[in-house]
């Protein structure tokens, strides 16, 4: 195995513990992807089957950009859920990592008529940042996928509404820092929901909190310093996803 692709495995399996942690499961669904270095169009992904909590680096399975595994892995992918996956790292270059949750608050906001309040300190963040894709059914046909991609455009924080919700970055830090504010930005929304109307934030101040939010930019560490942390927490409870 490469060393690219062994340190690679550490911080996927890593991140999937991290959504454990967080909360952030869906009994053995859901997937974190990453692309691997190299013209191969491979990529790792969860094997299906398995909790987050039971990934490690080397369960990770190898799969092409189609789901078909390559190598040889003791378990299934789920190919059908590769779907998503697939259309965003064809279709977007710089989308090395995808994310994909089905939480409580983002599922609740992603069913939401009017989407995403941008009326608290973390949806300002994300103003100019978030797409919208409209419901088609369970995301288990590639014709959606240039549907997809036109609804994303450039934008990294996606709602799939009745659905859940998506990241994509240049890397595994930058799409969690991503994900995590979108999933923060749901979590006060649904926590206010019963408290009477909200606050705006003008676009002008979203605007500026968006340029301000440093710790999505590459040059900034793209999250890596915020992600680090997640897995120390995540070793002093359990290191097992290193084997």
């Amino acid at each position: 195995m490469q060393q690219a692709e062994r340190e690679l495995r550490l911080r996927l399996a890593a991140c999937y513990r991290v959504f454990a942690m967080l909360g952030w499961v869906e009994m053995i669904y859901n997937h974190i992807t990453v692309r691997l270095p190299g013209g191969d169009g491979h990529f790792l992904i969860n094997p299906f089957g398995l909790h987050y909590s039971e990934v490690t680096a080397s369960n990770l399975v190898k799969i092409d950009v189609d789901g078909r595994v390559i190598g040889e892995s003791r378990w299934p992918v789920n190919p059908a859920g590769f779907t998503v996956h697939s259309a965003i790292h064809r279709g977007i270059p710089d989308a090395h990592c995808v994310m994909h949750t089905h939480t409580t608050a983002g599922c609740a906001v992603a069913g939401a008529q009017a989407g995403l309040s941008m009326d608290n300190f973390y949806a300002a963040q994300l103003h100019d940042r978030v797409a919208y894709h409209d419901f088609e059914g369970i995301t288990v046909h590639a014709d959606e996928g240039p549907r997809l991609l036109r609804s994303i455009g450039s934008r990294p924080a996606v709602i799939l509404r009745n659905h859940g919700l998506l990241s994509w970055g240049r890397t595994i830090e930058q799409a969690f820092v991503v994900l995590w504010t979108l999933q923060r930005a749901c979590e006060v929304q649904v926590a206010g929901a019963t408290l009477g109307p909200t606050i705006p934030i003008p676009e002008v101040v979203q605007r500026k909190c968006s340029a301000d939010a440093l710790q999505f930019h590459p040059e900034h560490g793209g999250g890596r310093d915020v992600f680090d942390a997640m897995v120390r927490l995540v070793d002093r409870i359990d290191s097992s996803y290193r084997d």
